[in-house]
């Protein structure tokens, strides 16, 4: 049987310089005594896994509402490929992939319903009572939201869990980290977690554009990145059946992550950074694309932005979540009885608007909308 102690001596043995060791963490806000054959940052893991905000992710938006149909991506399965990316990056760089997968299982569970849309009208709902972002709500979430444990709120993750946390760093996403040695950059899972985190969403919504039939081949003609995955698989055509569409997004995240590894492997050795204090005090991340894949990547996002986030059906959806989102704001905030005892209950702790934003941003897609039908809806029963 493999005790802790042995784990981390692997840890020890095949971690790079500048990886950070579980052994060393510095720790958790309320001490606890470490499991015997897990370490802490597996320890971590697992409890992100066991929350009630990670089993919501299942039903909340990445791009497409739930009941447009079962095989497009959730929040959730967004999460667990973001993971699964990450492992392989950090397997490859000398990461620790136990605190990388940790950071990725949480990066997104303050998501609220309706994927952006909905955090967009939680932000401007919010404007006068410290708004709203979902970086900070993750981190409200695994610090005081989650009530499993009788001696601590939240789960009582490990300092270097919270510091990946409130550095995670995207084009969608914003840190706040003040008490989080703020001079200082995120460490190499840190990073590993943000790059595997745009990798997933761009590769993974290109994926379900084309099959949900908003995207079409002859659309992508002019994407550099797109001509090269398809030459480089030696594919011709103009209509793309599941498995070429699969063997084609399968290519690009394969290609994404090789460029990544390599760029970030060249940066890591011209920094000649030999420590994990010495990589976060660079003035620049070294997890990257090489130049030519950042300039495709931004290429590839700016046509998703303007044909699928842009696209009518995607819109339609957008001003309904912010309808709903909205009127049930306003309904709880006038009259905060129609709030579940138990909600009612921590009013006076967070104050009225931030319990109502609190609720609302746990709720997922489905429960959002039957709330609005049993709340604006006479037919329908409460």
């Amino acid at each position: 049987m493999f005790t802790r102690e042995m784990l981390e001596e692997i840890e020890a043995r095949s971690l790079a310089p500048y990886g950070i060791h579980s052994k060393d963490s510095r720790g958790r806000l309320y001490p606890e005594d470490e499991p015997d054959n897990r370490t802490r940052f597996q320890r971590d893991r697992d409890r992100v896994l066991h929350t009630t905000a990670f089993r919501r992710l299942e039903y909340k938006t990445q791009v497409f509402i739930n009941y447009e149909g079962d095989h497009y991506r959730t929040r959730l399965t967004h999460t667990l490929e973001v993971a699964q990316i990450g492992r392989s990056i950090a397997c490859a760089l000398g990461g620790n992939e136990d605190l990388v997968e940790t950071i990725c299982l949480a990066h997104d569970l303050g998501h609220p319903a309706f994927g952006h849309s909905g955090e967009t009208v939680l932000n401007r709902l919010m404007k006068d009572h410290g708004g709203f972002e979902h970086n900070k709500q993750s981190f409200r979430i695994v610090t005081e939201l989650e009530n499993r444990y009788p001696d601590f709120p939240g789960l009582n993750l490990s300092w270097e869990v919270l510091e990946g946390l409130v550095k995670h760093e995207t084009e969608y996403d914003v840190s706040d980290a003040r008490d989080f040695n703020p001079n200082l950059r995120g460490g190499l899972e840190a990073q590993i977690c943000n790059a595997a985190d745009e990798l997933a969403y761009t590769a993974h919504d290109l994926d379900d554009g084309l099959r949900s039939g908003m995207l079409q081949v002859h659309m992508l003609e002019n994407l550099e990145l797109w001509n090269l995955i398809v030459a480089s698989v030696g594919w011709q055509g103009n209509r793309l059946d599941d498995l070429e569409r699969h063997r084609l997004i399968r290519r690009l995240i394969n290609l994404e992550v090789h460029d990544l590894l390599e760029a970030t492997d060249q940066k890591i050795k011209a920094s000649g950074v030999k420590s994990v204090d010495e990589l976060q005090r660079l003035p620049y991340n070294v997890v990257c694309f090489s130049e030519d894949m950042h300039r495709r990547n931004r290429q590839l996002k700016d046509f998703l932005y303007n044909n699928l986030y842009r696209q009518y059906r995607v819109m339609r959806m957008s001003v309904k979540a912010e309808q709903i989102i909205t009127k049930l704001f306003e309904a709880y905030v006038n009259e905060p009885l129609i709030l579940p005892k138990k909600v009612q209950e921590t009013i006076q702790q967070r104050g009225l608007h931030r319990t109502v934003c609190d609720y609302i941003a746990g709720m997922t897609d489905r429960f959002a909308i039957e709330e609005y039908q049993k709340l604006f809806d006479p037919g329908f029963l409460p």
